[in-house]
């Protein structure tokens, strides 16, 4: 296979039998959205909708030190992370830039699951490989490993606990643990990225098909339906969640997006990019940089990435994610603003649309919150 081809999930088949319209995204030929992506959103903001996330890069880390290795490695606590539970945490430069955001889970005692972004895995494993000398602990690549299904709407549960006797009333948010999906084995995780209820399922590639199926079957009466790539980008704008490549970059810290909460300075270990990180809350403290906010749209024209913010006809900003919103029905962006115009309400702000300055409110992030 040459490296020009996408690579293809072990779901591929099954997402072109149902007319998915496919992708190139990171290197993977992924479902874009199968019929309108506005029906697929909507159905995961009130049903439930299955996603196929495949592509995600799934990375192990195992032995006596697997802890120590990842304390050492990234911006969080991981040997805090008690067994079954996950955690959102970044991996940063030595000069404290963003190189990736991930989610950790603690498997047991002495082995954690690391899930990377698609785009961003091969760099991940690279340098969690290398900042593991003179450690007693092994990375593994497992992207090959595992398929990644995701169900995700107020429904989930109830799709879920039709085929499986796992103990989903007991499993908390951002924990996971192994069980059987519809005589499948799973890892279950109750985790996602469209600011609604769901569970995330890993399982072996050639089990995917088979539990897609029987996910499809179970979810047929609670009006489940297959999402491509494109609702997950409109679900995760609305919930306010950043996206690599548009809110974090190596150009950025936690601090400069707004998530220094990700960084914890007392744990024991000394870890990469410390000394930068330091400097980088004191300057975030003192002087905020560029402040992440909402905007919504006044008028019907959509914002995308890299549009200049406007006020009193200078630049103040610039559009991360834009979308519009089919739950806000209008148009809705994130974007990095100096703090002068970041409160919500303020007057004047405008995002410059080929030339044409469209007003737009400044909001509060998340766009949406799910009732609880």
């Amino acid at each position: 296979m040459s490296s020009t081809e996408p690579r293809r999930t072990a779901l591929d088949a099954l997402h072109r039998s149902l007319g998915a319209t496919m992708t190139d995204f990171a290197g993977w030929d992924m479902p874009l959205r199968y019929g309108s992506e506005r029906d697929e959103h909507n159905a995961v903001r009130n049903r439930a909708g299955l996603f196929d996330l495949s592509h995600m890069g799934e990375i192990t880390v195992t032995g006596p030190q697997a802890a120590a290795l990842l304390d050492h490695a990234l911006v969080g606590n991981m040997s805090g992370v008690k067994e079954g539970r996950a955690r959102y945490t970044m991996i940063c430069r030595a000069d404290g830039g963003i190189l990736d955001d991930l989610i950790v889970y603690r498997l047991g005692g002495t082995e954690f699951m690391v899930v990377a972004n698609a785009s961003n895995a091969q760099t991940v494993l690279d340098a969690l490989t290398e900042r593991a000398a003179g450690f007693d602990a092994e990375v593994r690549d497992d992207r090959d490993a595992y398929a990644l299904l995701a169900v995700q709407g107020p429904e989930s549960p109830a799709i879920l606990a039709s085929l499986t006797d796992a103990d989903l009333d007991g499993l908390k948010y951002y924990a996971g643990l192994p069980g059987t999906v519809a005589g499948v084995p799973a890892l279950i995780a109750r985790t996602g990225y469209t600011g609604e209820d769901g569970f995330e399922l890993f399982v072996k590639p050639e089990h995917a098909v088979e539990l897609w199926q029987a996910l499809t079957k179970a979810g047929e009466e609670k009006g489940l339906v297959p999402c491509g790539l494109s609702c997950r980008d409109t679900l995760r704008l609305e919930a306010g969640m950043p996206l690599y490549g548009n809110e974090l970059s190596t150009e950025l810290t936690p601090f400069d997006a707004g998530l220094g909460r990700v960084v914890k300075f007392d744990k024991e270990s000394d870890f990469v990019g410390r000394a930068a990180l330091a400097e980088a809350a004191e300057r975030a403290a003192a002087q905020p940089p560029r402040v992440l906010v909402g905007l919504v749209a006044e008028g019907r024209r959509v914002p995308r990435s890299g549009y200049a913010v406007v006020a009193g006809g200078e630049v103040i900003g610039r559009v991360t994610s834009g979308a519009p919103s089919p739950t806000l029905g209008k148009p809705i962006a994130m974007a990095y603003v100096d703090a002068a115009h970041a409160a919500p309400g303020t007057e004047g702000v405008a995002v410059d649309i080929r030339g044409s300055h469209e007003p737009y409110e400044v909001v509060a992030l998340p766009f949406y919150k799910r009732q609880k």
